[in-house]
């Protein structure tokens, strides 16, 4: 079972369909528990948090403590951290559990974090072209977009200090696990076009 941590910063325009995205996967028992970590800039976040059954907890402005707060909180072993304007697509619950079932089986828990496959919203040839640009990138540098979400054990993310201070921190976090050791799931994660 997995702790899902969304850092959130007073924005609750798409949280609700992230969350609702995470339906499947508590419905098939990999959800153990969802933490919203938020600045209270938004007294919204609070009550959708209540709404949903989600964890509330009152963070700091800093969106590396965020992280870090709800990581500390979570009670599962496996976290994925997401970002509020994400959501998951079908079959993700599956392509978790298959991963952390295989990590686990192999030993290699402290050596492997997966993310999810880049889709944008949108119509047309722009959002594909950006789709395509992001795997070609991964491709290259093994980084995806931390927008993309990050399934890491906890084991891992403390042996690598887990996320630093500052805005940048998700990105940071990405580049330390480095091109060998991140895996892409079948599943995507669907992202507003920017």
């Amino acid at each position: 079972m997995i702790s899902v941590v969304v850092p959130t910063s007073g924005s609750h325009r798409l949280l609700i369909p992230a969350l609702a995205s995470l339906v499947p996967g508590a419905a098939a028992g990999v959800v153990r528990e969802v933490l919203l970590v938020d600045t209270g800039a938004s007294p919204e976040i609070a009550e959708i948090a209540d709404a949903a059954g989600c964890e509330y907890l009152r963070g700091p402005a800093d969106a590396g403590a965020r992280h870090r707060q709800g990581a500390a909180a979570a009670r599962s072993p496996w976290l994925l951290f997401l970002e509020p304007e994400g959501i998951l697509q079908e079959g993700w619950a599956r392509d978790v559990r298959a991963f952390t079932d295989q990590v686990d089986r192999i030993g290699a828990a402290d050596r492997r974090a997966a993310t999810f496959r880049l889709a944008l919203d949108g119509f047309g040839v722009a959002p594909r072209l950006k789709e395509a640009a992001a795997v070609a990138r991964h491709a290259l540098t093994g980084r995806p977009r931390p927008e993309q979400g990050l399934l890491i054990h906890r084991r891992f993310y403390e042996a690598l200090g887990g996320h630093e201070a500052g805005a940048q921190s998700a990105r940071r976090l990405v580049a330390r696990i480095g091109r060998g050791r991140m895996v892409l799931l079948r599943s995507q994660m669907l992202l507003p076009e920017s």
